[in-house]
């Protein structure tokens, strides 16, 4: 079983589409498809309480709920710190940050209520908030490990000097930090992002690991399934393959529930890329050759 800091699985599972699934909006159904999901060896269940409006985090443990172990086997990985229109009190009602201690301890106990587990592994703020006072949003995220509810912290779309600070007021590292990342989005290899965040001694994790499906088209489409013809592999299975290959391993989070493609992809996942090969799919996607 995976130990905090580390991340024995090829890929994390992203709940965030849970609801588009109607299939697995009955408790059992769910719990079916987690308990596969272990059984393949995948353990890393990544939520977010604006996925859904709370709504994937409450169906996930509602199916947890009706499956007694399910939850000693799986880890959980969840953020907040966005607040929707819809969920502002006030006479705005408008999209904000809110990283204040009280928020923070108040989503942790409500993750944990839907959620049906004992800890959330990694807990991490969801967006860089410019109010965050960091002294006391530390102390709220040191207090939640120190209580045993969170295994650790981390942030998710910070920039250095932001996570720079929160990491100067904490006693406890900052263990995670989930980022954009693909091969049509890897601008954070040039401008020092991805260096800083592994630099810092934080496990990479990258969200929307296809480009939302633009990995998979244009020239760089076309090169991935050239290579994907000579590998028996499939374009994603190679596009997740040149993530890995990155220093610091990233894991990859992706937005599939579905079985097919959740298992083609656990194929791939011994694909191993060299150098040259990795550098054309670089060029192709960035549509130049390196300087």
């Amino acid at each position: 079983m995976s130990t905090l800091g580390t991340f024995d699985s090829p890929f994390a599972l992203g709940m965030m589409s849970l609801l588009e699934a109607p299939r697995l909006q009955r408790p059992a159904a769910l719990a079916d498809w987690i308990e596969a999901r272990l059984d393949q060896g995948l353990h890393w269940f990544d939520h977010a309480d604006i996925y859904g409006d709370r709504r994937c985090e409450t169906l996930f443990g509602d199916a947890l709920r009706t499956r007694p172990g399910l939850a000693a086997r799986l880890r959980v990985v969840t953020k907040t710190g966005i607040v929707t229109p819809e969920r502002d009190a006030s006479r705005f009602g408008i999209k904000h940050y809110d990283s204040s201690p009280a928020h923070i301890t108040a989503a942790i106990d409500a993750a944990l209520g839907r959620l049906g587990v004992e800890r959330i592994d990694h807990f991490l703020l969801h967006r860089p908030d410019p109010w965050m006072m960091s002294e006391a949003t530390a102390r709220a995220l040191d207090e939640a490990i120190d209580a045993g509810k969170i295994g650790a912290a981390g942030v998710s779309n910070f920039l250095p000097e932001a996570w720079r600070r929160l990491q100067a007021a904490m006693r406890h590292p900052l263990k995670a930090h989930q980022l954009q990342l693909s091969l049509t989005h890897n601008a954070p290899l040039f401008d020092g992002l991805y260096d800083a965040v592994i630099g810092d001694g934080q496990r990479p994790m990258a969200w929307s690991p296809l480009g939302g499906g633009t990995c998979l088209s244009g020239p760089i489409g076309k090169q991935l399934e050239t290579l994907a013809a000579e590998r028996d592999a499939s374009p994603a299975g190679l596009a997740l393959a040149w993530l890995r290959a990155l220093p610091g391993q990233p894991l990859p989070v992706i937005g599939s529930l579905r079985e097919q493609r959740i298992a083609q992809l656990l194929d791939d996942a011994d694909q191993v890329l060299d150098r040259p090969t990795w550098y054309a799919l670089l060029e192709a996607a960035r549509g130049h050759e390196v300087a």
